[in-house]
């Protein structure tokens, strides 16, 4: 559980959760990282605000670290119904359950489900946000969607994606449906962000002066080993993400479900600009809609007997994974 509690970049959103991002109570706390106080505004705060809350309802010395991973699996649970619920409402597939047991084993999102992360909750309001869209709820939509603006900021990308489906409907139909404007919602949401850092910092630009944090530059940006964030040049896996999440896009561009497919186009469009070693957490997002893109592919016997071959290399995989990406944390003080 140690080495669970250590994982990046879990224990820094108990301190964002824990201080509420007020600098001078990060300075009292000594984090022995060296960390600026300012840092601390890259981790968004609906996910530390939520292991503050159920962290002092577990109580304990340990409270917010148990609460940080508790959180995770929560909604791993809630990402994964709702991913049954969405494929059974749009009738993709006809093993609606398989397909789900299958989504939840690629092998970086069984690490990042057991560990403290925010990305089960960003996919869950995600795929909320889309089922809401594709009901033409679009107020809810636009409040998940929001919510997940809050969790992490690629989700202002929905917004984006809505933005193209309206597009599309306009020039297809000639009518504007008002209801549209729930989506507003979305980046209201990146903007309440910036106005909660403002009462808390005083500065409501913070997020934008935490560092280095904002990793689009330029098309296939991550293939330089020299920039701090790539730092190898073995990086041939990309090219299969690239390509499952490119041939994803392709896929859906006729579905029927306008906003799968501009969801989709978006997000992998942004992913080819980061600059981070790291583009198979980054993309987890597109996980799901390539599960629906390729739905025959992921539920044929073929796949799952080489899956169920390969399921003991995924918990290895995953095992090793989460033994080696730590943070150095010697004193716990910081985080208890």
């Amino acid at each position: 559980m140690e080495n669970i509690y250590k994982n990046f970049d879990g224990a820094l959103y108990v301190v964002s959760g824990k201080t509420l991002y007020n600098f001078e109570a990060i300075k009292n706390l000594n984090i022995e990282q060296g960390l600026k106080p300012i840092y601390f505004t890259a981790h968004l705060p609906l996910y530390p605000l939520m292991i503050r809350v159920f962290g002092d309802l577990i109580g304990g010395n340990l409270k917010y670290l148990k609460s940080m991973v508790l959180i995770n699996l929560f909604f791993s649970v809630f990402l994964v119904w709702m991913f049954y619920f969405l494929l059974k409402k749009i009738k993709i597939t006809s093993k609606p359950l398989l397909l789900s047991i299958v989504f939840l084993f690629l092998p970086r999102f069984l690490v990042v489900r057991s560990v403290g992360a925010p990305e089960t909750l960003f996919m869950f309001l995600i795929l909320l946000s889309l089922y809401f869209f594709e009901n033409k709820q679009y107020l809810l939509a636009g409040f998940f969607g929001g919510l997940s603006v809050v969790t992490k900021t690629p989700g202002i990308l929905l917004f984006g994606a809505y933005c193209l489906v309206f597009v599309e409907r306009l020039i297809n139909e000639k009518k504007i449906d008002w209801r549209w404007l729930g989506v507003v919602l979305i980046p209201m949401g990146l903007v309440g962000v910036f106005l909660f850092y403002f009462f808390q910092t005083g500065d409501f630009f913070a997020y934008f002066k935490s560092g280095d944090n904002i990793h689009l530059v330029y098309p296939f940006a991550v293939f330089d080993f020299r920039k701090i964030w790539v730092g190898t040049g073995w990086l041939e896996d990309i090219i299969f993400y690239y390509f499952l999440y490119g041939l994803t896009v392709y896929s859906l561009r006729k579905s029927h479900y306008r906003s799968l497919f501009y969801f989709s186009l978006v997000f992998f469009t942004a992913i080819l600009f980061v600059q981070h070693r790291d583009i198979s957490r980054y993309s987890l997002p597109l996980w799901p809609m390539a599960m629906v893109a390729f739905e025959k592919f992921f539920t044929s016997k073929k796949f799952l007997i080489i899956f169920i071959i390969l399921l003991i290399g995924i918990f290895l995989y995953a095992i090793n994974f989460a033994s080696f990406n730590l943070l150095p944390i010697s004193d716990w003080k910081a985080f208890l």
